[in-house]
């Protein structure tokens, strides 16, 4: 405790000693701004020697009376080092301040007056010098630590770093991180013509075609990304660019995590592939987001999967009254329901244990809780996984989308929305083809409901960023460990999607429903997986090893098609769709059967799966999806094999 009570005694010893000068400093500043004041007003040595006797007395009082306005308005408290415009500007009604008093003082006492100009100057010249010497001696004391920190024994000189982004958000970085001994600024980089080859706060921008040249030069290892609204499209070239010749790549936050303060413009972090990927965030609609949840009684089956957690989270949001979270899995039930009920939401939490197949279970809580809307994420949807398990698979989609539709049908449950997927179009595998059965099923009931009772819908959107079966953690997972990275084919590609942005449009898309809809949502451009996996082994500040750089750091291997996979992903049946009032939804019109067809073949399905007869449940898969065929797959688009090419 001793030692530290000495070192706090020497540490506020320093500060007073370094106030004191500052004090000393100004008070000198204020002797030398008065004779100036004369000086400027009274040129010639004649009138000056007149004049200049019969007021000195203002001279002592000048400097007792204006550095106690400085000391008590606070002008000391700011440190030196990181003396900016605002607070610098601060001395402007402080040093007006000082010159009414001197004034004031010399009316008092009377006698010979200076003339009234001289007032304007003493206070430009204070003013203008104070300032001025405060910016001289910050750079003076920024330069110093800086020569300190970095010749020092163990001193670190941060990596040679460029700002990409040569506007506001660049020069607030560059300040916030001019003293951080992780890196060292040297330079900006552009894209406007008109900025390249001027200079912000002393460094020079650059266009990005000088960037072979300036890392040569100044040992450039970091971009930090410093354009808060540039497009994902933009960013994903941008960071691939930069990634290529080796450069770590950081960013700075969005401008809604920096306009709601929950992050600053340098909490720089390194971009995330997420952060890249699919289209641009859409604006949604707050009436069709709150259509079929505000006020309401919400269930979501499979509370506990990534969609299914985020349908919750979103729900909450929106000022549910009451939400059942439906899940068998326990630990997964216990995990989201913990993490809405750390939040006061004012919405009420019901978790339920329990399997979305149980129609009787499923129909006794709607009952009990009066559930006005169910949203259907429940179902397997590993594709090897399924294909490798057919009948508990096929059992599992088909029997919780038939126990949500009775449950429904029951019990006055006003919507309805599955989940679906795109693996649904013209399926090739197992877990596809049972997803589109349950489609067929919901058309088949809504249109036996017909338009006096519950709304049932289904929204059908592609492959969403960190969801279990997404491609990305595996690939985390395999960077590292050190590789290789596993790819099952050159062409391969798919539509990605953020999960918050695919539940809001699954949100709005029950809000335009009127019954038997299966909704599209806009995916965006696909990405070849395999561009992604060599991305993100750069984002990890590694190298792809191939046949062009065998002295790289992870290899990426092409490991061959799973049993039902697919080269690329479909959205639509038929060419029949129509636009909505949400231009990234899309409504389809596609041919389904209806009740009296479709159950005595489902009828057929439970049966075989009952024995687990894979051959007939197999087959009557084929007979409920005509457009399923394991055996072809989906063929190769000429763009996707120009590619692979």
């Amino acid at each position: 405790m001793i030692p530290q009570l000495s070192f706090l005694r020497y540490v506020q010893k320093q500060l007073l000693a370094r106030r004191l000068l500052l004090v000393v400093f100004d008070g000198l500043m204020i002797i030398t701004a008065y004779l100036g004041a004369f000086i400027l007003r009274l040129p010639d040595a004649t009138s000056l020697r007149g004049f200049l006797p019969s007021t000195i007395l203002l001279l002592p009082l000048a400097v007792i009376t204006g550095l106690p306005v400085l000391v008590v308005s606070g002008w000391y408290r700011g440190l030196t080092r990181y003396a900016g415009s605002h607070s610098l500007y601060g001395l402007v009604p402080r040093s007006g301040a000082m010159v009414l008093i001197l004034l004031l003082i010399s009316t008092l006492i009377g006698g010979a007056q200076p003339p009234r100009s001289f007032w304007i100057l003493y206070w430009l010249l204070f003013t203008g010098g104070a300032i001025a010497s405060r910016i001289v001696l910050r750079d003076v004391l920024v330069h110093h630590l800086d020569q300190r920190e970095n010749h020092s024994p163990g001193g670190f000189q941060g990596d040679g770093t460029l700002i990409y982004g040569a506007g506001a958000s660049g020069m607030g970085l560059l300040l916030a991180l001019r003293n951080d001994p992780r890196f060292r600024i040297v330079g900006f980089l552009d894209d406007d013509e008109a900025l390249q080859g001027r200079t912000l706060q002393n460094m020079a921008i650059h266009s990005p075609l000088r960037l072979p040249r300036l890392i040569e030069r100044h040992g450039v290892r970091k971009v930090l990304l410093a354009m808060p609204t540039m497009s994902r499209r933009r960013k994903r070239l941008l960071v691939d660019q930069l990634t290529h010749r080796g450069l770590e790549v950081l960013s700075i936050p969005s401008l809604a995590q920096m306009a709601t303060g929950q992050r600053i413009v340098s909490d720089l972090q390194p971009v995330a592939i997420e952060d890249l990927l699919g289209r641009e965030p859409s604006n949604p609609d707050p009436v069709l987001l709150k259509a079929g949840v505000e006020g309401k009684v919400v269930m979501v089956t499979g509370a506990g999967g990534s969609i299914g957690s985020e349908l919750c989270r979103q729900v909450v949001g929106l000022g549910a009254s009451r939400l059942l979270l439906v899940e068998r899995n326990e630990f997964a039930l216990y995990a989201i329901e913990r993490e809405l009920g750390s939040h006061p939401c004012g919405v009420e939490l019901h978790a339920v244990l329990g399997d979305a197949c149980d129609a009787a279970r499923l129909t006794l809580i709607c009952r009990q809780h009066g559930v006005d809307t169910i949203f259907h994420a429940a179902a397997y949807k590993h594709v090897p996984l399924v294909e490798a398990n057919l009948c508990a698979g096929i059992a599992n989609n088909i029997g919780a989308t038939e126990a949500v539709i009775a449950a429904t049908r029951a019990s006055g449950v006003s919507r309805l929305t599955l989940i679906s997927t795109d693996k649904a179009v013209r399926p090739t595998n197992v877990m596809g083809a049972s997803k589109r059965i349950c489609e067929l099923l919901i058309q088949a009931a809504a249109a036996e409901i017909g338009s006096g009772g519950p709304i049932l819908s289904m929204v059908r959107f592609g492959n969403v960023l960190g969801s279990s079966g997404s491609v990305i953690p595996l690939f985390h997972q395999q960077i590292s460990r050190g590789g290789p990275v596993t790819v099952t084919h050159p062409a391969i590609t798919r539509y990605f999607m953020t999960i918050p942005e695919a539940v809001q449009l699954v949100l709005q898309s029950t809000g335009m429903a009127i019954g038997g809809d299966l909704f599209l949502l806009d995916m965006g451009e696909p990405v070849r997986i395999a561009d992604l996996a060599r991305q993100m082994i750069e984002l990890s500040g590694l190298r792809v090893r191939d046949e062009h750089n065998s002295d790289g750091d992870i290899a990426i291997q092409y490991t061959g098609l799973r049993p039902g996979e697919k080269l690329y992903e479909e959205l639509l049946i038929s060419a029949a769709d129509q636009p909505t009032q949400h231009p990234l939804i899309r409504r389809a019109t596609e041919p389904h059967r209806d009740s009296e067809q479709l159950s005595p073949l489902i009828q057929q399905l439970h049966e075989a799966l009952a024995h687990w007869d894979e051959a007939t449940s197999s087959e009557l898969l084929r007979r409920l999806v005509p457009e399923y065929d394991p055996e072809e797959g989906a063929p190769v688009p000429p763009l996707v094999d120009a590619l692979a090419r």
